[in-house]
């Protein structure tokens, strides 16, 4: 289970008292998501071999170009979940490489998110509270790549493409029978904040709504006639793990930090709580929302 044992010794530290993981992108993440791709493309390329296949033909048979097959078989493309799953039927592999598919996964997302995105999949609740942008969770497809496009330094299309579909893969929590709870508190100058094309946005708002629809999600909005109040501080996440250990969760330029001690997430669950209080209950955020589609 992914608890307090999801983090080493090595990378806790000790910052005021609270017991902290500040994870970053490290030259030891990226080595070891480099050796994961590599060890999954030798081992695609030997079966392919004993298969008595060529780069082309497993290719054709698999529906994808002869470049993509070359690129994962040389460790210089990270393969997403169909490429994976196509060639472990082709070559009868029986689930040998398909096994291998959520460790690729990883690989996929910048290093200093990968933690958090383990810890996520199998959380009991989320709540978070975002100051500049729409939560990764509720973002669409176009939302997702106008923001991954503004990176600096610039991404290669192919890592930009894998960005964006693991962002969008993240979002099965979303679906009714998840079994996660998930609350969001989302400043107003968020959804102000042009991301890509109006119409990128009128969809991005109509996103929203429609994830209101669902049980196991709310929204709500923190107006920005509300004033000064504890969320100006920043963006912030709880999150209760399977174990039912809650962490909270900070991210700021490349760098995250979990917070596991008891007293600081307390602290971070009471601030919370009043943000919920000064945000907009989530049919007056429905109807903000909506206004703000229909002036796009």
């Amino acid at each position: 289970m992914w608890g307090r044992g999801a983090v080493t010794a090595a990378q806790r530290g000790e910052l005021g008292g609270q017991e902290v993981t500040a994870v970053g992108t490290t030259k030891a993440h990226r080595d070891a998501a480099t050796a994961a791709v590599r060890y999954f493309g030798s081992q695609m390329g030997l079966l392919r071999k004993r298969a008595g296949l060529t780069q082309p033909e497993l290719a054709r048979l698999i529906g994808y170009s002869e470049a993509m097959v070359a690129a994962v078989e040389q460790g210089r493309r990270i393969p997403q979940k169909d490429f994976i799953e196509r060639v472990d039927d082709v070559l009868g592999a029986d689930g040998l490489l398909k096994t291998g598919a959520p460790f690729i996964a990883q690989a996929r997302y910048p290093a200093h998110f990968r933690d958090f995105v383990q810890l996520e999949a199998e959380a009991v609740s989320l709540y978070s509270y975002e100051t500049v942008l729409v939560p990764g969770l509720l973002q669409t497809e176009d939302y997702t790549r106008a923001l991954v496009s503004a990176h600096c330094p610039p991404l290669d299309d192919g890592t930009l493409e894998q960005r964006v579909s693991a962002r969008m893969d993240r979002q099965v929590l979303l679906a009714r029978n998840s079994g996660t709870v998930l609350g969001f508190v989302i400043e107003e100058a968020a959804l102000y904040r042009r991301i890509g094309s109006a119409e990128v946005m009128r969809r991005q708002l109509q996103r929203l709504l429609d994830c209101m629809e669902l049980r196991n999600v709310s929204i709500q909005v923190m107006p920005m006639r509300s004033g000064a109040h504890i969320g100006l501080n920043g963006p912030l996440l709880l999150m209760e793990t399977a174990d039912r250990h809650t962490v909270a969760y900070i991210e700021t330029q490349g760098v995250s930090t979990f917070i596991w001690d008891r007293e600081a997430v307390s602290a971070y669950g009471q601030r919370y709580g009043v943000i919920r209080t000064r945000a907009l209950n989530t049919e007056e955020s429905a109807r903000l929302i909506e206004r703000m589609a229909g002036e796009l």
